[in-house]
């Protein structure tokens, strides 16, 4: 309702009570001779004009109460209008408010249709585009498969030319092997003309000697060398003396005659888990469970270099035949580091798919062998990285690889409780070694060959230590002192002794 409207209303009201007094007034004054006659007291008047006085009367109150209750009905009308007004500004403020809702709305309906107008051009782009690159896929396809025809026609053609390279290798090998076995038959002669008192010695000056290896029978002496075990041990180059590593975190050189401790070498963050020296017995490498090689100087009792970069504990570690400067190590982070003892870094990293839980070099200190958890023994070029050859060595985990001294044999034993024999050259196996008592204690159990290349030893988690003849692939004695699993094995290069180590810490010496 607008203002003028209620102003309307309100006159109208107005007006209404106007007449409504007028009329009150009129009637007081037509009926006022009519009541002044009635009170007096007419003796002679009837009935009949009381009963019209009464009527009167009863008209009078009815046209008060007429009164009231239009004044009663003005009051709810008044009222009524000002909440229906007050309705009609609420309505009217909803509906401003719903009408910039619409224009809002209107707003963002047509940036929607505007965005979707852009959506849709960018996906008619992007289905050109896939087209496109639909119909270059289908090329591309076609051109794969012409390839891979090319390629199958290569590889028959690839697989013949190896089928005529064999045979010719094979005859090649054949004629190989006869002059091998003559030069073989030569240098016996030669060994023989130039052995005195048991010990040959080559011609070459600072070159190593050896004697004829015997079969140990009796524990000379039995050393407390570490505490909570030993993993490795070996002896020093054209000595009788011993390096221990354990799991006191220390190396320990020993002198086999007397027993005694000649030397202690501190610093090792870690299990010595293997050891190797160099040929001039002046440096000692230790792989560590702490994940680093420790180079000490033998003479100082100090670390020249701590090799770091494996990323999981060092296992094996071996000094190349050539030269004294270089070294590989192996770790259980499925890596074969190569090492600059002169640098101190590493100069190459190889990477395989199975850890490698022992490693040795070539006699050319080119080659590598390593050997695998996944029983697989592997040959690489140390320079390059790659993977030479490899053969399937064991069933279970291989535990330790020994390279005999001619570097003819490489001896490999396993969790399988079997002692192999490689021939380097052609990777076969020479003869298989095995006992029924002999089980290996550990994935490091370390095994070894003889000086002269006639025996294999290894020991076994009963305590026992297997002496086999190679030549007749039979056992050539068991020997019994440890109270502990042995976990290494190692023999002098002089020819004797033998030396054991166990799990308790401690190492026997055989004779």
């Amino acid at each position: 309702m607008s203002k003028e409207e209620e102003e309307v209303a309100i006159e109208a009201i107005k007006h209404a009570l106007k007449s409504l007094r007028k009329r009150h007034l009129a009637e007081e004054g037509a009926h006022a001779p009519a009541i002044t006659a009635l009170s007096r007291p007419i003796a002679y008047q009837g009935s009949e004009w009381k009963e019209k006085a009464e009527n009167l009367e009863v008209e009078l109150q009815q046209c008060y109460k007429a009164q009231s209750r239009l004044s009663e009905q003005l009051v709810v009308e008044v009222t009524t209008s000002r909440a229906t007004k007050a309705s009609v500004q609420e309505k009217e403020s909803l509906i401003n408010d719903l009408q910039k809702e619409i224009d809002q709305m209107r707003d963002e309906c047509s940036q929607v249709k505007m965005l979707l107008e852009e959506k849709t051009k960018a996906l008619e782009l992007a289905i050109i585009e896939n087209q496109e690159l639909r119909s270059q896929f289908e090329e591309m396809a076609l051109k794969v498969k012409n390839v891979e025809a090319e390629n199958k026609m290569l590889i028959d053609r690839w697989l013949l030319q190896k089928m005529k390279d064999a045979e010719q290798l094979n005859e090649a090998n054949a004629v190989l092997g006869d002059m091998l076995n003559q030069q073989h038959m030569s240098s016996i002669l030669e060994l023989a003309r130039l052995q005195v008192d048991g010990v040959v010695r080559q011609s070459e000056e600072g070159a190593e000697y050896y004697a004829e290896s015997t079969v140990p029978s009796a524990c000379k002496r039995r050393i407390p060398a570490h505490d909570g075990g030993c993993a490795s041990i070996l002896f020093e180059y054209n000595s009788g003396k011993l390096v221990t590593g354990g799991q006191d975190r220390t190396v320990k050189m020993w002198d086999t005659n007397t027993g005694s401790l000649n030397h202690t070498l501190h610093g090792c963050l870690g299990s010595v888990l293997d050891l190797a020296i160099t040929h001039d017995n002046k440096t000692v490498i230790a792989a560590s469970s702490s994940n680093n090689l420790y180079v000490w100087d033998v003479i100082s009792g100090r670390i020249r270099h701590t090799l770091t970069g494996h990323t999981d504990k060092a296992c094996a570690v071996d000094v190349s035949k050539v030269s004294s400067r270089h070294v590989v190590s192996a770790a259980h982070d499925r890596t074969i580091k190569a090492w600059d003892l002169q640098k101190g870094y590493c100069t190459n990293t190889i990477i395989f798919p199975s850890n490698c839980n022992s490693i040795c070099y070539g006699m050319d200190g080119r080659t590598i062998c390593s050997g695998h958890v996944d029983g697989n023994l592997r040959l690489w070029d140390v320079q390059s990285g790659k993977l030479v050859t490899e053969v399937a060595a064991h069933s279970l985990a291989i535990t330790s690889i020994s390279l005999s001294r001619n570097g003819n044999m490489v001896l490999t034993s396993g969790r399988d409780n079997l002692h192999n024999l490689f021939d380097m050259r052609t990777l076969e196996v020479y003869t298989t070694l095995r006992a029924g008592g002999n089980r290996m204690a550990s994935n490091w159990s370390r095994s070894c060959i003889s000086p002269d290349d006639y025996y294999v030893a290894a020991g076994s988690v009963d305590g026992s230590v297997y002496i086999w003849s190679i030549q007749k692939a039979d056992i050539a004695a068991t020997l019994k002192e440890h109270a502990a699993s042995v976990l290494c094995c190692a023999w002098s290069g002089v020819g004797k002794p033998l030396a054991t180590s166990d799990k308790n810490g401690s190492v026997c010496i055989w004779i």
